[in-house]
């Protein structure tokens, strides 16, 4: 299973969990097995159905730019980076 590594502002939304392993092949399975558990974290990771565009994804170091299409190996490490707003 990948590992998702939460970050500080969502863990509101995992009891806290820093890091979940969820299986998925893709982003957007991942996000789905995660919303399985963790069902208030989806609306702030996806968009219909699409990553909402103040969020970015790294996979095992990686910035993903194939959306939740993007692929997910069975052991990969998964940050989701939300946008930080603000300043000039």
């Amino acid at each position: 299973m990948a590992t998702v590594i939460i970050p500080a502002l969502l863990r509101k939304f995992t009891d806290g969990l820093d890091r979940v392993d969820v299986p998925g092949r893709t982003i957007r399975e991942v996000i789905r097995n995660l919303g399985q558990r963790f069902p208030a974290i989806v609306e702030h990771l996806l968009e219909h159905d699409e990553l909402k565009p103040s969020v970015a994804v790294s996979i095992d170091g990686e910035m993903a730019t194939g959306g939740v299409l993007e692929s997910v190996g069975a052991t990969s490490e998964i940050h989701f980076i939300p946008a930080i707003g603000g300043g000039r």
